[in-house]
């Protein structure tokens, strides 16, 4: 189990006001279920993860466990950018203690499974977001992790490694949970059985994660949709009447100066 305990993270922002991801939020995250994270662009689902990962700290309150817990795996990847990739896997191998052949053997898996090829022997700094994912999900399938957090990993790669990863996502929930961010609602589906929905500094629980993306939908339904579709009816009412009024002003401007020429004449006539 992780516990977050009256959790608040922010960020300071320019004009001296605070950006809340979470605002004193208390939450018993199980284990033995893979989590899908659900929320809105912005809403700091990323930043979710990197304090359940202690890579990140809240601003009060704590998060407390005793299972182990993977590093981030997807588009931002802690790595070295100026070490090599190959480089990068040795370092990591030898900080968990693993012998020389255990290092190598993680090696040839990881360059089998990244599909990486001669970018394995070039810096970090030169592979894509994708690139660096792959890296980083091939590293994490390497050690045994109690919780695995995934942040939008289906999102790189092509059809073969796409698959690739959905199979190790079904191996790794056999034996461990993922915590999995993403914008694919059928990527979520298939590999989560709960969810957690990040909204306006709030985390709400679901057991089931079709009831928590039914609510994430509603949310976004409700934010982008109903609401605005109101308000550009009430703006377009707006506009109409003030082209109407704009049109009767018109139309009296030029009939009294139509009337105002015409007046001369009437008066020679006379």
């Amino acid at each position: 189990m992780i516990s977050l305990n009256n959790v608040t993270k922010y960020y300071p922002m320019r004009d001296g006001e605070r950006h809340y991801v979470l605002r004193n939020v208390s939450l018993d995250i199980p284990s033995h279920r893979s989590i899908a994270i659900l929320g809105p662009n912005g809403a700091g689902k990323s930043t979710l993860l990197r304090l359940i990962g202690g890579a990140e700290a809240p601003n009060e309150g704590s998060i407390t466990t005793e299972a182990d817990i993977s590093w981030p795996i997807g588009l931002s990847s802690g790595f070295q950018g100026s070490m090599t990739g190959r480089q990068n896997i040795h370092f990591a191998c030898q900080i968990n203690g693993l012998t020389d052949d255990e290092t190598q053997q993680v090696i040839d898996d990881i360059l089998d499974f990244s599909e990486l090829g001669e970018y394995f022997d070039m810096p970090i700094k030169s592979y894509s977001s994708g690139m660096r994912a792959r890296l980083g999900f091939g590293l994490s399938i390497n050690f045994d992790f109690d919780y695995y957090l995934v942040d939008e990993l289906t999102a790189v790669g092509d059809i073969t490694f796409k698959e690739k990863a959905k199979k190790e996502f079904k191996k790794i929930s056999e034996k461990s949970s993922l915590i999995f961010a993403s914008h694919s609602l059928n990527s979520l589906r298939e590999s989560c059985q709960s969810a957690i929905f990040l909204h306006d500094g709030n985390l709400e629980y679901f057991e089931d994660v079709d009831d928590g993306i039914r609510a994430y939908e509603s949310y976004i339904e409700k934010k982008s949709g109903t609401v605005p579709k109101k308000s550009a009816r009430k703006g377009a009412k707006k506009a109409a009447k003030k082209a109407a009024r704009k049109a009767i002003r018109g139309a009296i401007k030029r009939a009294t100066k139509r009337a105002s020429r015409s007046e001369p004449n009437n008066k020679n006539e006379k």
